[in-house]
């Protein structure tokens, strides 16, 4: 099946009981043993069956299927977060004297998890530029355990070659894991570009209301089992089945969503491009953006996230995002409606002022995850917003 029919189809069919389409939510914390030796056999792994919602669950194992099956993957593990699911798969993969190389442009979060949490459990961190695969190739030790990157980048857009780090991850034997939460399975699929493992925050465009938060991991078959059985059961990090629910339900149009959202944000980065108060504009799908033709070839789409400076700095970008009306000022992305927000001073306050100007976030930079409202509307709107500045 193609990708837009798999999104309403794959990994589903009709209850077997009932008949209902909508798969049900299994609201549950404990399942019941039809005996004492049936519990037995569920705790030894002799029988497949339920035990508790922290080991498995009906609603959250049929998400785990659907996502993987999407993004050619064997397996899945869901988490009650982005975050989650990239420690979980981290920590599985590295321990205590062990190194990893990073990306230096990714979500703020995961920069202060790999900075901080991380530094405390002995794993040691290498921040790269990863779309410089001469610079990934120059920070591998001996003791190196994977590599991680975004693609494309938060919040900058930056493009990496996704099949060129994989080529020099499996040359030194480890693996390549990406965070595909800008692009989603319908506009990219690095497992089908070499990578080993790929990471999602759910809350973002897999689910696209705006209402769950989640996370994801997919990769082979024994990855999973070693990353479910080693840690993601005893970490305990586990979603809520309704929470899967609602994302099994925001799937259902995820292909659709991301065209709109592709084809909205392609016609607000022209309109930013033109404007005489915007100094540059981030997005992969303009020619004038550096892994423009990277993204054309590896992606399907150029998604709807996109970066400008304002001119006149932070206190220029300031006044935009106090004044736009129909754009909300908020962090995270993905949602139907139009989310605008201040990297440096809110999702990536987490890198110095210094760590900010080095990858490419000036104070003046402004992200914005383009709705599905009328583009019209959405350019209007900055427009009356910029005319204050």
């Amino acid at each position: 099946m193609e990708i837009d029919t798999k999104v309403v189809h794959g990994g589903q069919k009709p209850d077997g009981v009932t008949g209902a389409i909508t798969p049900p939510i299994y609201q549950t914390s404990t399942f019941a043993f039809k005996d004492a030796e049936h519990g037995a056999r569920l705790f030894k792994g002799e029988e497949e069956g339920y035990i508790y919602t922290r080991v498995g669950n009906p609603t959250i194992d049929l998400l785990a299927k659907k996502i993987a099956l999407l993004e050619s993957a064997e397996a899945g593990v869901v988490f009650a977060s982005g975050l989650a699911a990239i420690f979980s798969t981290i920590i599985t993969i590295a321990g205590s004297g062990d190194h990893i190389i990073s990306d230096d442009t990714i979500y703020g979060g995961t920069y202060s998890q790999f900075n901080q949490v991380l530094s405390r459990l002995g794993i040691s961190v290498t921040f790269v530029d990863t779309a410089d695969l001469n610079r990934v190739e120059g920070a591998i030790k001996e003791n190196t355990k994977l590599i991680f990157t975004e693609t494309p980048a938060n919040p900058t857009l930056k493009i990496v070659d996704i099949a060129g780090c994989a080529e020099i991850a499996h040359r030194h034997n480890i693996p390549l894991i990406v965070d595909n939460t800008f692009a989603t399975p319908c506009l990219q699929r690095p497992i089908e570009l070499g990578a080993d493992v790929v990471v999602h925050s759910m809350t973002k465009y897999l689910g696209g209301h705006g209402d769950l938060i989640g996370g994801i991991t997919v990769g082979t078959d024994e990855f999973i089992e070693e990353l479910n059985a080693e840690t993601a059961i005893e970490v305990g990090a586990t979603i809520s089945p309704f929470n899967a629910w609602l994302t099994l339900r925001g799937l259902k149009t995820l292909a659709l969503r991301m065209e709109r959202h592709s084809t909205n944000a392609m016609q607000v980065a022209e309109y930013l491009q033109s404007h005489p108060k915007i100094e540059r504009v981030y997005y992969p799908g303009l020619e004038s953006h550096p892994g423009h033709s990277l993204a054309s070839k590896q992606m399907s789409g150029f998604g709807g996230m996109l970066g400008f400076d304002v001119k006149g700095g932070k206190e220029a970008g300031k006044t935009l995002m106090d004044r736009v009306e129909l754009c909300t000022l908020a962090v995270s992305l993905g949602d139907v409606d139009t989310l605008i927000e201040h990297p440096a001073s809110m999702t990536h306050s987490t890198y110095s002022e210094e760590e900010c100007l080095k990858v490419g976030i000036k104070p003046g930079f402004v992200r914005l995850s383009v709705g599905l409202e009328n583009p019209k509307d959405i350019i209007a709107d900055l427009d009356q917003a910029l005319e204050l500045i």
